[in-house]
Order: C-alpha cells, then structure tokens, then sequence
C-alpha cells in the first residue's frame, strides 16, 4: 500500500526475532518520507476536537479495564514480567489520560495524530526519525547491554534483560515495550523522514490492523504531505 509520490527505498530492514514473534505481538512497519512536519493546522485541530469529544462521550468507567486490546497488552506485559502502572501500554496510558485531563497530549502534528489513531482504535503507534536510526532495527528481547535514554528523561537508564523492544545497529533501544520510546529518535517538527509503526497483540486481529493503518496514513497524507510504503504487515 503507498499514498503519495513513491519513496525512496527502504533505509534499513526491520526484523522480528522468533522470541517475540513467538509472544503474540503483531505489527506494522511503515517508511514514511518528504513530511511537513509543525504545529496542528486548522483542519486537524477540527478534527482533532470532534474525535476527543466522541471519545469522552462513548467512553464508559469501565471501558479501559474491560477492553479486549488493552487486556491483550497486559497480557502481553506478564510474559515478559513487566506489570504495573508504569508499565502501560500507550495507548491505555493515552487513554486515562484523556479521562482525567480531557484532552490528549500536544507535541506536533504528526504525534498528535497518531496519538489520536491510537485511542480511536486501542493500538499502540509510534515514529522514529529515520536521520537518528543507526542501520538495521530489530523487534527483540533486551539482554541488559543495550542503551536507553527514554523519551524526555534526563538522561538512560538501565535496561531490564527479557523485555521486547526495538533496537537499533549501534544497540540503542529505539522503543521499550509499547510503553516508552526514546529520545535519541524523538520527532521533532522538522523531521522529514521517519519509521511508523502500529503493534497489536493477540487480541488484535488483521482487519484491526488495516484499518488502523489506513486510518494513520489518511490522516497523516492530509495533514503532513510526503509518501508511505508499507515495509511489513499481515496482509503482505
């Protein structure tokens, strides 16, 4: 699937190892290239206000302890022994958020977007700015050498030896699990190229993903421009 110009080809690989294969998790990895990346335009900050309105209106007290996706995320955290509030999955973090303060999280328009796509459908998104990412990445569980400087932390922190995370050539975790990405390829407003992903779990099936998906590139075509190859999904 492509939106736009074709891109360039693909910057690196992104591989999954047989372990975390083996946990459940499903994905999709997508280049995306040439973005106009800033502040939300008029137009999403409209689309951006209708949408959270729906949520807080449809979402119930329970809705977030009894969703069949987050429940596959927490599921997903206790294979690997990462349980507890600091823990969440963020599309559940996202979500309790927006019930306690009524509003998502503003950075820049692409993270506002898929930050949006990811309450709508309960998946986990994420980007990386491709100029930061060194070489081939890797889905696989950490074995405590590798470096991570979480997302507007101070400084790295230990790595915790079993967790799946998304690594990097030069061994620098890109994202921890689907709970914290990492500063070293935050996005930035004048980032143009970048990796997109969208992880599942075992309660996601590929019609989810798909729709997520396309959901991610519509938005993203209409308020960022560039182009988009899908590098790896189910359906392929």
């Amino acid at each position: 699937m492509a939106h736009g110009s074709p891109p360039a080809p693909p910057f690196t690989t992104v591989r999954v190892s047989p372990e975390v294969a083996g946990l459940g998790i499903a994905y999709v990895f997508i280049q995306a290239s040439g973005l106009c990346n800033g502040p939300a335009d008029d137009a999403f900050e409209q689309v951006l206000a209708e949408r959270t309105a729906a949520l807080l209106q449809s979402l119930a007290p329970d809705a977030i302890d009894n969703d069949p996706v987050l429940r596959g995320y927490r599921r997903l955290h206790e294979r690997v022994g990462a349980t507890g509030r600091k823990n969440l999955a963020s599309p559940e973090a996202l979500l309790r958020g927006l019930i306690g303060r009524r509003r998502l999280p503003r950075v820049n328009r692409l993270v506002d977007l898929y930050n949006l796509v990811s309450v709508e459908t309960r998946l986990s998104m994420g980007a990386h700015d491709l100029a930061h990412v060194a070489g081939d990445v890797v889905l696989r569980l950490t074995d405590g050498s590798e470096r991570f400087h979480p997302l507007g932390s101070a400084g790295p922190e230990p790595v915790r030896p079993g967790e799946y995370a998304y690594v990097d050539a030069a061994n620098d975790v890109l994202c921890r699990l689907d709970v914290r990405q990492a500063e070293k390829t935050r996005v930035t407003a004048d980032m143009t190229d970048c990796l997109l992903i969208v992880q599942g779990n075992d309660a996601t099936d590929d019609a989810l993903l798909r729709r997520a998906t396309d959901r991610l590139l519509e938005l993203s075509a209409r308020h960022c421009g560039g182009s988009y190859q899908v590098l790896t999904a189910p359906w392929q």
